[in-house]
């Protein structure tokens, strides 16, 4: 997994390390080593199993399965993967894979799901199924509850993308408008055992919050989900049939999404087998080898990608200003998932615009790096993973007459960093472990 365009970025010895180490952080999270580490601690379980039936749905499921074929081999009875179109098989020989649009879904992903489903009919409680779960797992893996249209739920989905709520709210609207989410796929596998191997994409590694949660237990109700259409003012922007829906379970006309107690439980096993910390204490160690004072800031970074700058910039002036709380050549480096909260018609990602605020707050930064990317290769509706930048960059802009304020205000992070040639680009990654973020100040 590498930085395409990593030799056009280089302009400079430190950003080429910046790279090198976000290069770092997509290495670690390689999900083939992650899954083969798993099912060799899972050996009883699978022995015990009469037959083996492989299922997944995310932005790694390709990868994720690639591994179980490569372990399990020919104790795989079945299986299928749903996963972003693009993103082709390379080596599977008994496991399907169907494609599906992301993050706004399709019919596609609606067939590709029941597909997936039917293919674990007739099990019987001697059979395992193991759940292969990554990002992306929400959208790829859609199926409507009753009374919702697809193309309400997409709407839904694009309106809680838009609306500045953050992944566990999203979540809590999505498993209740899902015959999937929120434990409920379980309802399609039972009698059998399942194991789930989830590679982390939520800040804390929460597994009910991963792909909306799909064999975990959920401590959402409808009343949280209708907390957040309150929350963030969506009772008008949201489908009628959609509120409709989360006001009946409200009442309790609509049965819940399986909660804790639920004995379906004592047949599963959610195992987290790679996360953002994971990543991130490897690129820590790359900095340390590139000669840098290290530091991870935190794994659970979250909020306004724009408040996250001007607080990320305050640190690194602080560093550069008074060599503290790290002295420099200073590296700093931190993971999770900002929000955007959609206001203008332009083009950009969390990342993208994240690294614009700090370019605008960067003022008093003598000498720095910053650069910030998703770890699946994608940010936000765009084709590049994020953007880096340095302290030349408002100067550079100002002689080709942009003002990054204007772009920022309209949510255009995409076009400034394009027109300034600080896009980074590593295609599909085939893993998805939040986002990875580096400051470098010397």
């Amino acid at each position: 997994m590498k930085i395409v365009n990593k030799e056009e970025l280089s302009k400079s010895s430190q950003r080429r390390d910046a790279l090198e180490i976000l290069e770092e952080g997509l290495k670690a999270a390689d999900p083939k080593s992650s899954v083969k580490e798993a099912l060799n601690n899972l050996r009883d379980e699978i022995n015990r199993a009469r037959r083996i039936f492989i299922i997944g749905f995310g932005k790694a499921s390709v990868s994720m399965a690639e591994s179980c074929e490569e372990e399990l081999k020919d104790k795989i009875h079945d299986g299928a993967v749903i996963t972003p179109r693009g993103v082709k098989e390379k080596n599977l020989r008994k496991i399907k894979v169907f494609e599906g649009t992301h993050p706004i879904p399709s019919e596609i992903n609606v067939d590709s799901t029941k597909k997936l489903i039917s293919i674990c009919s007739n099990l019987t409680s001697d059979d395992l199924v193991i759940c292969l779960i990554s990002g992306g797992g929400s959208s790829l893996f859609t199926f409507p509850a009753d009374g919702i249209s697809l193309e309400e739920k997409k709407l839904a989905t694009d309106v809680l993308l838009k609306s500045g709520a953050d992944i566990k709210e999203i979540n809590a609207i999505r498993k209740h408008i899902s015959k999937v989410k929120g434990g409920q796929l379980l309802n399609f596998l039972k009698p059998a055992k399942v194991i789930s191997l989830i590679l982390s994409d939520v800040v804390g590694d929460s597994v009910e919050y991963i792909a909306s949660g799909p064999t975990s237990p959920d401590s959402s109700t409808f009343k949280d989900a209708y907390n957040v259409i309150k929350k963030y003012n969506l009772m008008s922007k949201l489908p009628k049939s959609v509120v409709e829906r989360i006001e009946k379970g409200l009442r309790g006309e609509i049965t819940e999404t399986l909660k804790p107690e639920n004995k379906i439980f004592n047949n599963v096993k959610n195992v987290v087998v790679s996360n953002n910390m994971k990543s991130l204490v490897s690129m820590k160690n790359r900095a340390i080898s590139l000669g840098y004072n290290s530091m991870i800031l935190t794994s659970y970074a979250q909020g306004e990608s724009r408040e996250v700058g001007k607080f990320l910039c305050a640190i690194m002036k602080q560093i550069s200003s008074y060599d503290t709380p790290i002295k420099k050549p200073a590296c700093l480096i931190l993971g999770g998932e900002t929000t955007v909260t959609v206001k203008g018609k332009g083009k950009g990602g969390r990342n993208q615009e994240l690294v614009l605020s700090v370019v605008l707050n960067s003022k008093g930064i003598k000498n720095f790096v910053f650069a910030s990317v998703g770890s699946d290769g994608i940010d936000g509706c765009t084709d590049a993973a994020g953007a880096i930048a340095d302290n030349f960059l408002l100067e550079e802009a100002a002689k080709i007459n942009l003002e990054p304020e204007e772009f920022l205000e309209n949510n255009d992070s995409y076009n400034f960093f394009k027109q300034t040639g600080n896009l980074i680009f590593t295609g599909p990654t085939g893993t998805n472990v939040n986002d990875f973020t580096i400051a470098i100040i010397f």
